[in-house]
């Protein structure tokens, strides 16, 4: 068996102690630390003092800062290491090497996963115990890699075969296999995050635009990975040719109506009939639109509740866009008044009253207008217009009629009551 790598570099590094050139490996790993340190610090200060606006981007540059430290110190002893063993041994630098490596490695797994996966800033409880889990392996592959046992691992694992129908595939294929898709798919999302996140940094491009770019580069990129790691696996990409096809048949058929809401949800992000902030009203729904996915949409009510709607719906049925070209929404309230009032008063003073509320707009100015001689009275409408109909409507009429109540309490103006006159006819007395 041969010596443990750790057991050479002990001994090596024991031998050196008696050498005063060993302070040379002393100051060389102080040096590249300092640098590392510093360096580390300049460039974390810098990634600071961005702006990145979003809980998902600050995280991830967060956690990249973490990087650098034991990045830049492992990239310091490697230099190091070549050039001070031109003249003497280093077994420090070899001892302190895979350690600091693991570490960076650790740092950037870290990274990857929080920009991948991690949601407005927040970690969830599976994702700390996958980066406890990542941790621990790669710390055991350095373990493995001191002891010697590492070769041997590998070895012991090829050995192991496991039957799969008519063929038999070895533990270690099966666990390379594995591995390299889930690096693949993780470097994936990785790179689909950052150009998500490079996207939404642009001013001068439509947020629906934005968000179709985004979701077609990452659904590009997850294809992209899979079928790298198929390739990577050794699967012959020609048998996917019968799974497409079969894959054809069944949208065509089965799933013709998901599939139509996801061509759907492409095409309302690209023809911009809606966006996200909209006010909308399709068949029985109405509300602020809130997400546009690839599938559904989702409208929130002035109530609060949200509403998913197929995309099919919104493409296939007419919808009401109150937020298309102009976010202003015509409203009126409706009044009766008895017919010997002043109308040429009154109308003027329900405008004024209208317009002292504080969400009626100031242009279209409110006005109002006599409708109708009606059975009881004069039928008057007050319209007026609002900018923020996402903060509901119901809400601003009430002010707007209360406004109007305080105007005709103060003005004695007469609201009729429905009069109707009702004959009492006496019975006639029969004929005799």
């Amino acid at each position: 068996m041969n010596t443990p790598l750790l057991a050479s570099l002990l001994s090596d590094l024991s031998d050196d102690l008696r050498d005063p050139n060993f302070l040379w490996q002393i100051g060389t790993v102080a040096l590249c630390l300092a640098l590392a340190w510093f360096l580390a610090r300049v460039l974390r200060r810098l990634f600071s003092g961005t702006d990145t606006g979003s809980g998902v981007i600050q995280l991830g540059v967060e956690s990249f800062s973490r990087v650098l430290a034991p990045a830049l110190a492992m990239l310091f002893i490697l230099l190091g290491k070549a050039l001070l063993g031109k003249w003497q041994h280093t077994p420090l630098l070899s001892l302190i090497l895979p350690l600091i490596a693991s570490l960076a490695l650790i740092r950037f797994g870290f990274y990857v996963v929080r920009r991948s996966f991690a949601r407005e800033g927040r970690i969830g409880s599976f994702l700390a115990l996958f980066e406890k889990l990542f941790a621990g392996l790669v710390w055991f592959g350095v373990l493995l890699h001191f002891t010697g046992l590492w070769q041997e691992l590998f070895a012991a694992l090829d050995d192991m075969v496991l039957p799969i129908g008519r063929h038999k595939v070895s533990v270690l294929s099966v666990l390379q296999a594995s591995a390299s898709v889930i690096v693949t798919l993780v470097v994936a999302m990785w790179a689909s995050a950052a150009l998500e996140a490079r996207l939404m940094l642009v001013p001068t491009m439509h947020s629906s635009l934005k968000v179709v770019l985004s979701r077609a580069g990452r659904a590009l990129l997850i294809l992209l990975a899979i079928l790298i790691s198929l390739s990577i696996v050794g699967i012959d990409l020609t048998v996917l040719s019968v799974f497409g096809g079969a894959l054809g048949v069944g949208l065509g058929f089965g799933l013709q109506k998901i599939t139509s809401s996801y061509v759907s949800g492409f095409i309302i992000l690209l023809d911009r009939s809606m966006s996200i902030g909209d006010m909308i009203a399709v068949d029985k729904f109405s509300g602020k639109v809130t997400q546009i996915n690839t599938r559904y949409t989702v409208l929130q009510g002035t109530d609060g509740g949200e509403s998913v709607i197929p995309n099919e719906m919104l493409v296939s049925s007419p919808v009401q866009n109150y937020s298309l070209s102009d976010r202003t929404v015509a409203m009126w309230t409706e009044l009766t008044v008895a017919y010997r009032s002043d109308l040429e008063q009154l109308l003027p003073m329900l405008a004024q009253a209208a317009a002292g509320v504080a969400r009626v707009a100031a242009a279209p100015a409110p006005s109002a207008y006599l409708m109708k001689f009606g059975v009881d009275g004069l039928e008057l409408r007050v319209g007026f217009w609002i900018a923020d109909p996402e903060n509901g409507r119901a809400n601003v009429l009430s002010e707007v009629n209360r406004a109007l109540w305080s105007v005709l309490q103060e003005h004695q103006i007469e609201l009729p009551y429905a009069q109707r006159v009702v004959t009492l006819l006496n019975k006639l007395d029969k004929v005799s």
